[in-house]
C-alpha cells in the first residue's frame, strides 16, 4: 500500500510517506520470516515426537554437529553404524536380535530430526544476517533475535545431553533431560512469537488495565508448567499406564501406584503420579482461562482483548479434548503428535494474547504501529 502525505498527517505520524512506508515493509518482511520460524519449529517438535514414539533417539550414539549431516553410504558404513547401536544398554536389553533393516528404520527418524535442527538453525541465522546487513532489521531487534539464536544453539548440546543420558547404563533418555530439552524449543517458539508480535501491529481498542495483563502473563507460565508436566508424561510412557478418563484406577488419584519410599518425588518419578499430575493441571489451565475470558468480555465485551480471550480458551478447550482421546486411545502416535503441536498452538496463541496487550513496539521515530497505518486487520 501506498500512504499519501495526507494519510501520514492522519495518523499523526511526523515521518515522510516514503520513510513510513519503508519502515512498515521492512517490519512486515521480518513478521514473515518469524512467522515461517513459528511453523518450522512446530515441525521440528512433530518429528522429535514422532522421533521419541518410535524409540529411536538413540538410534545414533555419536554427537556429530558437521560430519552428521551425511548419513551412511554402503553397506560398510551402514554395518559401522549398527555395530556401535549394539554397544548400548538399549539394543542389549531391549532390541537385541535386531536386523539391519530395523534398525535403519529407527535410525533414518533420528537422522531427520538432527538435519531438520540444523535446518532450523539456518533458517534462522541466513534471513537474520540478511535482514541485519541491509538495514531492515530494527536496532532495537537485535538482541532480542541474537539472544534466541544462542539459544538455539545451546539446544543442540542439550539435545546431545539428552541422548547421552540413554547411551550407558539406561534404555532411554532421562525424562528431565528430555523435559528441559522440550521446555527450551518452547520458550524458543515463544521468544519468536513475541518479538513477532511486537513488531505487528495492534488495534486501537486494546487498552488493558494492569490487571489483565498479569492475568495473561500468568496464563502463558501456566502452559509452560503444562508442557513441562506433559515433557514428563512422555519421557516416562506415562500415557500408557491408566488408559480412562476422567477416573483413575477406578477414582480420582491412583493410590495403589504411590510409593511411599519416594515421598514427594513421585510427582516427578512414578508414571501413574506423573499423568494423575500432568491432567490435574490441565483443569487448572482450563479454568484460569474461562475465568480470564469472562473478566475479559466483562470489562471490554466485544473488544479485540476480549475475542482474543474466548479464543484462547477455545484453543485451550481444544488440546483439552486432543489429551482425552489420545489417552482414551492408547496414545497412537497420530493423536499423540497432534496434541503435542497443538501444545505449541496454545502457547503461541498465549504469548500473543499477552504480547498483544503491551502494545506494539513503537516505530523509529516513537509512533504507535497502530493497524489504521497500513490499512487492514492484523
Amino acid at each position: 500500500m501506498t500512504m499519501t502525505s495526507t494519510d501520514a498527517a492522519a495518523t499523526g505520524h511526523p515521518k515522510p510517506p516514503a520513510a513510513l512506508e519503508t519502515e512498515l515493509r521492512h517490519r512486515a518482511q521480518v513478521r514473515g520470516w518469524l512467522y515461517v520460524m513459528l511453523a518450522v519449529l512446530i515441525a521440528l517438535v512433530i518429528v522429535g515426537g514422532a522421533t521419541r514414539l518410535t524409540d529411536s533417539g538413540l538410534s545414533i550414539t555419536e554427537w556429530k554437529p558437521i560430519h552428521g549431516v551425511i548419513p551412511p553410504i554402503g553397506e560398510e558404513q551402514w554395518q559401522e553404524e549398527f555395530a556401535k547401536y549394539r554397544q548400548i544398554p538399549e539394543y542389549e536389553l531391549v532390541n537385541k536380535g535386531m536386523s539391519l533393516a530395523e534398525f535403519k528404520a529407527i535410525f533414518w527418524w533420528e537422522w531427520a530430526h538432527r538435519l531438520l535442527a540444523r535446518g532450523v538453525g539456518l533458517v534462522f541465522a541466513l534471513p537474520l544476517a540478511f535482514f541485519w546487513a541491509t538495514g531492515r532489521l530494527d536496532p532495537r531487534l537485535k538482541l532480542p533475535l541474537t539472544g534466541i539464536l544462542a539459544l538455539g544453539g545451546l539446544q543442540g548440546f542439550i539435545g546431545w545431553w539428552m541422548v547421552s543420558s540413554g547411551l550407558t547404563e539406561r534404555v532411554d533418555v532421562s525424562h528431565y533431560r528430555l523435559a528441559v530439552h522440550l521446555m527450551m524449543a518452547s520458550f524458543i517458539f515463544a521468544a519468536c512469537m513475541w518479538v513477532a508480535r511486537g513488531i505487528a501491529p495492534h488495534g486501537a481498542d486494546l487498552k488493558p488495565t494492569a490487571r489483565s495483563d498479569r492475568v495473561a502473563g500468568l496464563l502463558v507460565l501456566l502452559v509452560f508448567v503444562q508442557i513441562y508436566l506433559g515433557a514428563l508424561v512422555a519421557g516416562l510412557d506415562a500415557g500408557l499406564v491408566f488408559n480412562e478418563w476422567p477416573t483413575m484406577d477406578n477414582g480420582f488419584f491412583p493410590a495403589s501406584q504411590w510409593d511411599a519410599a519416594l515421598g514427594w518425588r513421585n510427582v516427578l518419578d512414578t508414571p501413574a503420579v506423573v499423568q494423575f499430575v500432568h491432567r490435574t493441571f490441565a483443569y487448572v489451565v482450563w479454568l484460569a482461562a474461562l475465568a480470564h475470558a469472562v473478566a475479559a468480555w466483562r470489562w471490554a465485551p466485544g473488544s479485540t482483548h476480549a475475542r482474543r480471550a474466548v479464543l484462547l480458551l477455545v484453543l485451550v478447550t481444544m488440546q483439552a479434548v486432543l489429551g482425552i482421546v489420545t489417552l482414551l486411545t492408547y496414545v497412537p502416535m497420530g493423536w499423540a503428535l497432534l496434541h503435542q503441536a497443538m501444545a505449541l498452538v496454545v502457547l503461541g496463541f498465549a504469548v500473543a494474547h499477552w504480547r498483544g496487550l503491551k502494545g506494539p513496539l513503537p516505530l523509529s521515530d516513537g509512533t504507535p504501529h497502530r493497524l489504521e497505518m497500513v490499512g487492514v486487520r492484523d
